[in-house]
């Protein structure tokens, strides 16, 4: 007999790092899991998981490119990323995915894309960070810092600072092409929630295509019952709205279990309050943690803030 719980939630792990500049995300998972057990939790017996083959060994071997650090291993990524989510929700399932480094978030829009294709999909991006540099505009070349390029098929040629080779530009329209869908999602159905670190690249795109960007203070002062509605009202005309967490849009005073924390974030109570409030609408069709980093850490904090927001968030889902 199928339980309600395994008919709703099919986790998806993504233990993969290849696009971050720091080492350690593609441990996050496990930390959750060690974070469950002293919790005494039952969770990840309740919820089966689907675990995604990494590429991790490449990271012994050069990057390739300085402006698109291991493509080839984000792309195998994406691939597999979006094979498991398209077929997770053709079985009428809901994936929750916790992830290595937010590269692999390209993978999960493609995998939505695969199964919804005429549906408009909106995004609610909780990060820190804009994610929407390109090969011809990081400073890095770090791929954790572009899924979001890939999904729009944006280059940002006019802020162009990087010249990059024939093999870098073939393997990028691979990956923003990942799904046969290009574009996948559109500007005016992106949202930031704590947005505050940034380039003037990835500035000037989110001016230019007037990009729906929420502080925290503005969170707090309009509190996230109402926020929420507005947010769900302003993407009324998507079919499908995927929920992207990154850790690091909580404040480094919750943890800083993550690569890149960044002063002025959501308390704990505030992300889970926001997230569960976004799932209650229907159109919600997907979420995912991403960037947990236990080597930054101290005594496991920031996978023990995660898990208390995961089991609030299967519980919300398995009302809808």
């Amino acid at each position: 007999m199928t339980t309600k719980r395994e008919k709703n939630i099919r986790l998806i792990e993504v233990p993969s790092e290849v696009g971050a500049g720091t080492r350690g995300a593609s441990l996050g998972i496990e930390a959750v899991k060690i974070a469950a057990l002293d919790f005494r939790s039952k969770f990840f017996r309740n919820y089966k998981s689907i675990v995604i083959p990494n590429d991790n060994q490449a990271l012994h071997a050069p990057p390739g490119s300085r402006y698109a650090r291991h493509i080839r291993s984000v792309l195998k990524m994406y691939e597999r990323v979006g094979a498991a989510v398209r077929d997770t929700l053709r079985d009428g399932r809901f994936p929750l995915l916790i992830s290595g480094d937010h590269s692999s978030a390209g993978g999960t829009i493609a995998g939505i894309k695969m199964a919804y294709p005429e549906s408009r999909l909106g995004v609610i991006w909780i990060d820190a960070h804009a994610d929407l540099h390109s090969p011809y505009t990081t400073p890095s070349g770090n791929m954790h810092g572009m899924p979001l390029s890939t999904a729009l098929n944006e280059d940002n040629i006019e802020e162009k600072v990087n010249d990059i080779d024939y093999e870098v530009i073939e393997l990028w329209e691979m990956l923003k092409n990942v799904g046969d869908v290009s574009p996948k999602i559109e500007y005016r159905d992106l949202i930031y929630i704590t947005l505050r670190d940034f380039e003037e690249q990835e500035a000037a795109l989110i001016k230019k295509n007037k990009v729906k960007v929420v502080t925290t203070n503005e969170v707090r002062k309009t509190g996230v019952t109402k926020l929420s509605r507005e947010l769900l009202k302003y993407l009324s005309h998507c079919d499908r709205i995927y929920i992207s967490f990154d850790v690091d849009s909580m404040d480094p005073s919750v943890s800083r279990g993550t690569g890149t924390p960044v002063k002025g974030g959501l308390n704990e109570r505030e992300a889970a309050d926001l997230i569960l409030e976004l799932l209650q609408n229907e159109r919600t069709c997907c979420l995912e943690f991403t960037e947990i980093n236990p080597t930054l850490d101290s005594e496991n904090v920031m996978a023990e803030t995660v898990f208390e927001i995961l089991q609030k968030v299967a519980r919300q889902v398995e009302l809808i």
